[in-house]
């Protein structure tokens, strides 16, 4: 591993997301918000400075990113980011404890959502505007626009590509893996302002529908609102984020098919109708057991609708306290934050492709014990899947359970009830926002124990950065030459 070049290039990316704070000081101005347009800037200097002190310090003329750089670079990038990114909540006083805004900076960038802040709706625009934001940079991947605007980093660049691009496998729209990040951000924006746009038409003023096409389409959840979408009292707002959640639930290379007019790609591939599958089925599930709960079955119909999206793509937004919903709504939607998107897509949790990699190399398994000898690859629609991914697939589960289960037992520990313990845990680790109970879609993380947060942000990286990346820094042949 090169430490001045990882420093050098986390430098350069701490300056990525301090330029993305200026525009942030438009927004103060507009509103009036003096003291958060002080604090903000003085955050985007502060960030610019320290980004460039290493980036200048440690030139380097041909950069060459191996893989053990990259796996570094990725986890001291977000780390770096999301300390920087809480300056704006900590000089403007929207939260006082450092801790605080680390959480809220780290749930931001990883497009979890959980959130520390008691009243959004008494927080200045600029500083909403900033926390919406970090979950846009975040869902497509500050290092993937990093990979498409640097040209420098030549072959290194497919590795910090990979190293952060969720999913076990990421289909190549280029051959050159610049110009599929910038095919990638290309789509991501374009989504966004249709987005922002279709709200706007629905009825919400500019703001409130550029801050939740920014949370929708990164699949983070952050809303400008105490009440979430809920407070828009909208059907229209409603029914056009479903549709948006589950665009960026998407394998985002089949979005990139079908604006290639490539249609039949997307018809056949198998994980995006597994995943419609579970949406609807899940959604069929919530709505005959909540129906009685409302008015009619439209309104049900739309609110189930709404909540098995939002938890299973781990965006996060609710019309409904769900967590005052029968159990059995309760437990599949907790079971559908588990399951999460696509690979490829802005969600987080375990994602569509693997569970499906896993129920057939179970399925080969049941077949085996009654035919031993029989060769039966994994196969996943034509293309068969090599062993060496599987046996990824089953370590990432294997790993994914052993961290969950860790967590919450330290949850747990301090007195946290059982629902909130499970909930908070999976949350962090699949970038997924609310949970039950003391963490359920009213109340916040505000609450918890200093320690716990400190715990849940790093699983929240955890999460957003595919468990590999991180844990691989903590094996010892990471850091043998």
């Amino acid at each position: 591993m090169n430490p001045r070049l990882v420093l050098r290039t986390a430098g350069l990316l701490v300056v990525v997301s301090g330029f993305a704070m200026v525009t942030a000081v438009p927004v103060a101005l507009a509103f009036g918000e003096r003291t958060e347009l002080v604090a903000i800037t003085l955050s985007a200097a502060l960030s610019l400075v320290a980004g460039l002190t290493p980036a200048v310090w440690f030139r380097i003329r041909r950069p060459r990113v191996t893989r053990r750089d990259a796996f570094a670079i990725v986890v001291v990038a977000w780390l770096a980011i999301s300390a920087f990114g809480g300056l704006p909540y900590m000089l403007s006083g929207v939260l006082t404890h450092p801790v605080d805004a680390f959480f809220e900076s780290v749930s931001g960038f990883t497009t979890t959502g959980a959130s520390v802040i008691d009243d959004p709706d008494g927080v200045p625009r600029s500083i909403l505007y900033w926390r919406a934001l970090t979950q846009w940079l975040g869902g497509m991947g500050i290092i993937v626009l990093f990979v498409a605007v640097f040209a420098e980093l030549g072959v290194g660049g497919r590795f910090l590509f990979r190293s952060e691009v969720p999913g076990p496998i990421s289909e190549n729209l280029h051959p050159k893996i610049r110009e599929t990040s910038l095919a990638l951000w290309k789509i991501y924006v374009l989504l966004t302002a249709l987005l922002a746009a279709l709200l706007m038409v629905a009825g919400l003023g500019p703001f409130d529908a550029v801050c939740h096409a920014f949370s929708t389409m990164s699949t983070g959840g952050f809303s400008t609102r105490t009440a979430s979408i809920a407070a828009f009292q909208s059907p229209a707002v409603t029914w056009v984020i479903i549709a948006f959640m589950i665009v960026a639930g998407t394998t985002f290379s089949l979005i990139h098919q079908v604006f290639q007019g490539r249609f039949g790609r997307l018809l056949r591939d198998r994980e995006f109708w597994v995943y419609l599958s579970i949406l609807a089925l899940g959604t069929l599930a919530v709505f005959a057991n909540v129906a009685a709960r409302f008015d009619g079955p439209g309104e049900a119909w739309t609110h189930a609708a709404f909540q098995v999206t939002s938890l299973m793509t781990t965006t996060g937004f609710a019309t409904q306290d769900f967590d005052l919903w029968p159990d059995f709504s309760k437990i599949l939607l907790v079971v559908l934050m588990f399951v999460g998107g696509s690979a490829g897509s802005t969600s987080g949790g375990i994602k569509v492709i693997r569970l499906v990699m896993l129920f057939k190399v179970a399925h080969r398994g049941l077949v085996r014990m009654i035919r031993p000898h029989v060769v039966m690859p994994v196969r996943i629609g034509r293309q068969v899947i090599p062993e060496d991914a599987i046996q990824e697939v089953t370590g990432f589960f294997f790993l994914y359970l052993l961290i969950f289960v860790g967590v919450t037992l330290f949850v747990a520990a301090h007195g946290i009830d059982m629902a909130t313990s499970l909930t908070s845990s999976a949350s962090a680790l699949g970038n997924i926002g609310p949970g039950l109970a003391r963490i359920g879609a009213t109340q916040n993380f505000s609450a918890l124990p200093l320690d716990v947060k400190v715990v849940l942000g790093v699983c929240m990286i955890l999460g957003r950065l595919e468990l590999y990346t991180v844990a691989a820094l903590a094996v010892p042949a990471f850091w043998r030459k």
